[in-house]
């Protein structure tokens, strides 16, 4: 992103405007807030302020005349442009504004801008200033991702954009927790029958396929993982464990993913400091490098305690303690010093240690809510086998029924539990890691011009 400045003979001003306009490439800064000034304004307010979406007239247009003929779009339009006009620096004939600009686009804004004898001159980034972040489309997966991100925020010019990251995240999580093989293929059936635009009524979501897909390969792949198929049907051997007899393990595996996943969030965080702030800021964010080596010394110190190891629990104590160093000195000139920045700093760093291991064990909840999962289909499958056993019709009509009934209902509880639950991970575990502040996104000027007769 450029910061540029539109210069422009007074008298070709309108000119200018109307080409950065035309292109759509460039984001102006915003006029002085207040009402808009001008004939176009006025007429536009005299009128009532209803408006269609704004346009411009290539040649300046009398507001009266646009008034009579009821071109509300025009008039807003023309009302855009006179604020931008007004907010313009004038001095010695020449009029200037400042904007940004994606750096690709900048010759062919000079070269149009060239064409009503102005010009695009780039400027030094100011001191201070977050350019805006220009989100670009990407790849189908990329798009289908995006949501999850700009939900929560907009990614800061400096940052790692860490869409896809989070989005595979996000289906590695949901998919833990909504682990069987059967509600995984009926996810990604539903996942194609998106990418082929059916149903029509939901056309809207056709992008999201890519996320639907990964969500139902993931709860698939745990399913076969833990034996289940629509619950503990036996149609699928259990190749790893069985959720409901080994709890506990499955409570460790779900801990030993969140250790990964937060590794990996406190690496894109000090990745994140040190392009917003150089090496200082990376070195004593809690988000940075002092955040990650704190996480790691507590995980080696936990680990050695729990295997008897005191050459792992020693030095995972000293790197801590490091952390802790690091974490307070950064902590202590952000407070300002004093008592009370003594205080805040103490405060902070406690927070900042429990927070860590709190963390962790939030991800054990991959686990609580598999477990749900699976107890949910066995109480299905239990229900199901014990009318089939009676052997009657009727009995047996009536586990058809259960079964349908009971994976139904266990699929949408279990589904809309799990979605929340891994966002609910992804945004305060992992993302108040990765971003220690919000962006703003790129929002250039565009209006349609349209080719008007006087």
């Amino acid at each position: 992103m450029t910061r540029i400045a539109v210069v422009a003979p007074a008298d070709r001003c309108r000119d200018a405007l109307v080409a950065v306009a035309e292109l759509g490439c460039v984001q102006p800064d915003d006029p002085v807030e207040g009402p808009a000034g001008g004939p176009a304004a006025d007429a536009l307010r005299g009128l009532g302020g209803a408006a269609a979406a704004p346009q411009l007239a290539r040649a300046a247009a009398d507001p009266a005349a646009l008034a009579r003929a009821g071109r509300t779009d025009l008039l807003a339009g023309e009302s855009e442009l006179e604020r931008f006009a007004a907010a313009a620096v004038r001095d010695a004939g020449v009029v200037a504004w400042v904007g940004w600009c994606p750096a690709d686009r900048l010759p062919a804004v000079g070269d149009r801008l060239a064409a009503v004898e102005a010009a695009a001159v780039p400027l030094p980034h100011p001191d201070g200033a977050e350019p805006p972040t220009l989100l670009r489309p990407g790849t189908a997966v990329r798009r289908a991702f995006a949501p999850l991100v700009q939900t929560y925020g907009t990614v800061p010019y400096a940052d790692v954009d860490p869409t896809v990251p989070a989005g595979v995240a996000y289906v590695v999580m949901f998919g833990v927790m909504f682990a069987d093989a059967g509600h995984g293929l009926l996810l990604a059936a539903f996942a194609a029958l998106l990418a082929a635009g059916r149903p029509r009524r939901l056309s809207r979501l056709h992008r999201m396929w890519p996320f639907v897909a990964g969500a139902g390969l993931a709860s698939t792949a745990a399913g076969i993982l833990l034996g289940e198929f629509f619950g503990p049907t036996g149609v699928l051997p259990v190749r790893w464990l069985s959720p409901l007899e080994e709890p506990v393990r499955l409570l460790a595996a779900g801990v030993g993913v969140g250790a990964v996943l937060l590794a990996a969030a406190y690496v894109a965080g000090a990745v994140n400091r040190w392009r917003e702030g150089g090496a200082r800021l990376a070195l004593y964010a809690p988000s940075g490098i002092a955040g990650a080596a704190l996480f790691a010394g507590l995980a080696c110190l936990a680990g050695g305690l729990y295997l008897g190891r005191w050459a792992l629990a020693g030095p995972g104590a000293a790197l801590a303690a490091v952390a802790l160093v690091l974490a307070a000195a950064g902590l202590w000139a952000a407070s300002g010093g004093g008592a009370a920045g003594a205080v805040q700093t103490g405060v902070q760093l406690v927070d900042l240690a429990v927070r860590v291991a709190a963390n962790l064990v939030s991800f054990a909840r991959l686990a609580a809510f598999g477990l749900t999962h699976a107890a949910l289909g066995a109480l299905v499958w239990s229900g199901v086998t014990g009318l089939w056993q009676h052997g009657t019709a009727a009995a047996m009509a009536g586990a058809v029924v259960l079964f349908a009934a009971g994976n139904a209902l266990t699929f949408a509880l279990e589904a809309l539990v799990a979605g929340v639950q891994a966002l609910r991970l992804e945004y305060y575990e992992l993302f108040s890691r990765v971003f220690d502040g919000e962006g703003r996104p790129f929002r250039p000027w565009r209006l349609s011009v349209e080719e008007v007769s006087p």
